[in-house]
């Protein structure tokens, strides 16, 4: 079993080579060299490039050209301060395909990339040489060792490249398995150091390398496979440059050997059987990486179509965003004009018949309504206290006593004696109440009360906090404002009539939400929909999502019906009312509580 990865001597001069330092007699130009086209010189650069990053030094060399001059797939020689490279095992890429210079190319040819990634290893790690005198033998045994180790050492400072090790390992183990320079009982020593000491230094799994692990044991012996698996994790906590320790545990490698094989019976077939298993063992290693890399790919999908499903979605809501505020600003229009759900003045069908001064029942409900808001709105001083070892503040004797006492006993003193203590002051909230009319032919009962009841919580908000607002749409397949948001007190009730067809909630949620502000916390908000929600599936589909939005962001949604043959929209909190007149004191009441829930 070789351990050619690692050439220690000096690398031999090949025929071409020699070719070109030969002078021409007759004077024609010098032969170019069949082994490496010129193509290939631009990948060697590169390659060079990546390999300061993935060895830490900046003095190698990288030749790449088909072919070799050891023989093997790739090779470092410590004394040239060159890795070689075979220019097949990109194959079947041509020159131009190949740029290693850009990260993540190396995507593209993972086995290539994994063979480069070891011999930088071994530059990296390889760094003992072997002293004059010492047994070729021992030599080869510790560079055996040092195939698994300097992967390993590799690791722990580039823990991503384990992916390219692994599928490197059939091109770097597989031509020793199947043409090896050691035979019998020592052969299988060299599979089981190749493809068990990966295992140990986390290339290959367990459960992958099961066949060759049971192989070896039946042919080797459980004694001696354990004792050279004690060498070989030995040898993996060997320092980079102890040439004295590793030469030791090859010598524990070929004294181990010596005294088992005799004893030994070697297999028939065991070549064939020994690649049977590393087979096994790379074929479950690909079975697992393209089982991670399916599941990758899986989860890179899903998150993409997350991610375009929120782009999507925040697409989405931009635009309703934008839509709210341009029905927003056609409703609550200067001139009182009915508008149609695109924005544009309604031919006919406003519902306003004019306006009427309040009456003193409603007078004397919005300033009750007004104390209630305002009692509901208040927040008690927060209390914040705080100890320091000096004033100001108040003094705690038990502190103060603590503290001298740990002052005599010669240590730090960590008793704080004064406490201060800071009020402040709570926020009160303002508040927002939008309400929503059905003023279609079946809601015209519910008229007089609503108009009655938007004029007392406009008037109480305003007499309240100079932040609140309301606002009241009438609606049916247009909208009508029956009052705007602004900071003033109506001084007028606004009176309207029912005699409509069909509904548009959705439109006026919309413009409730974007003009009160429904969705932004802070405030007490509450949106009223007055209607016996008789609508169509697509009307009660786009009113439904409208409300769900809502109450996600903790805005109160109350639903008043006044007959028993209405329809609860879903996510609304439904409140029947047998009496029309009872509508204003059941929504200051539904106001009053959600000021009182705002935090």
């Amino acid at each position: 079993m070789s351990a050619h990865h690692h050439v220690q001597s000096p690398a031999t001069t090949r025929d071409d080579d020699a070719g070109l330092a030969r002078w021409d007699d007759d004077g024609a130009p010098p032969a170019q060299p069949h082994s490496s086209p010129n193509a290939w010189l631009r990948v060697g650069a590169e390659l060079g490039d990546r390999l300061v990053a993935l060895s830490g030094r900046q003095d190698l060399l990288v030749t790449c050209r088909p072919g070799t001059r050891s023989g093997a797939p790739a090779a470092y020689f410590p004394a040239l301060g060159e890795v070689e490279f075979d220019a097949r095992l990109f194959a079947p890429l041509q020159p131009h395909e190949i740029h290693p210079r850009i990260v993540g190319d190396e995507e593209r040819y993972p086995a290539a990339w994994g063979v480069f990634i070891h011999e930088a290893a071994h530059a990296a790690h390889s760094i003992w040489t072997q002293p004059a005198g010492a047994d070729p033998r021992v030599v080869e045994a510790a560079l055996l060792l040092e195939e698994s180790r300097v992967e390993g050492a590799h690791l722990i400072t580039r823990p991503t490249d384990r992916t390219y090790l692994r599928t490197s390992a059939r091109t770097l183990v597989m031509p020793d398995i199947a043409h090896p320079t050691l035979q019998g009982i020592e052969h299988a020593a060299g599979v089981a150091a190749l493809i068990l000491g990966r295992r140990d230094v986390g290339i290959l799994d367990a459960g992958e390398t099961r066949a060759v692990a049971d192989l070896c044991e039946r042919v080797l012996g459980a004694d001696l496979l354990a004792t050279l698996t004690r060498i070989w994790s030995a040898a993996h906590q060997c320092a980079d440059h102890d040439a004295t320790t590793m030469l030791a545990h090859g010598q524990k490698w070929c004294d181990a050997l010596d005294i088992a094989v005799p004893a030994l019976p070697v297999p028939e077939n065991l070549t064939d059987l020994l690649s049977g298993a590393v087979g096994v063992v790379m074929d479950h290693a690909a079975a697992t990486d393209a089982a991670d890399l399916a599941a990758q790919a899986a989860a890179t999908n899903a998150m993409a179509a997350q991610s375009k499903a929120q782009a999507q979605n925040r697409a989405q809501q931009a635009g309703q965003r934008r839509k709210a505020a341009a029905t927003a600003k056609s409703v609550f229009n200067t001139r009182g004009t009915t508008v149609t759900p695109d924005g544009t003045p309604a031919p006919s069908g406003n519902p306003v018949t004019g306006t009427r001064r309040p009456t003193a029942a409603e007078q004397s409900a919005a300033a009750r309504l007004s104390r209630a808001l305002r009692a509901a709105a208040y927040r008690e001083r927060t209390e914040e206290r705080t100890t320091n070892p000096t004033p100001p503040g108040r003094l705690n004797m038990g502190r103060a006593l603590a503290r001298d006492a740990q002052r005599a006993a010669g240590s730090v003193p960590t008793a704080e004696p004064f406490t201060h203590t800071r009020r402040r002051n709570s926020p009160t909230p303002p508040l927002r109440v939008g309400i929503a009319v059905d003023v279609s032919g079946s809601m015209r009962a519910a008229c007089a009360p609503v108009a009655s009841a938007a004029w007392i919580v406009a008037r109480a908000a305003a007499l309240t906090d100079p932040d609140s607002l309301t606002a009241t749409i009438a609606y049916d397949k247009h909208l009508t404002a029956l009052t705007r948001p602004t900071h003033r007190a109506p001084e007028r009730v606004t009176t309207f009539d029912a005699t409509g067809g069909h509904h548009n909630l959705g439109d006026a949620i919309d413009a409730l939400d974007h003009g009160l502000e429904l969705s932004r916390p802070g405030a007490g908000r509450l949106l009223v929909i007055v209607t016996d929600a008789r609508y169509g599936s697509d009307e009660t589909a786009q009113a439904v999502s409208r409300v769900k939005q809502l109450t996600t962001s903790g805005c109160a949604v109350l639903q008043l019906t006044l007959t028993a043959e209405s329809r609860h929209l879903p996510g609304t909190t439904l409140l029947h009312l047998p009496r029309p007149s009872s509508a204003p004191a059941a929504i200051a009441t539904a106001a009053t509580d959600a000021i009182r829930r705002t935090r």
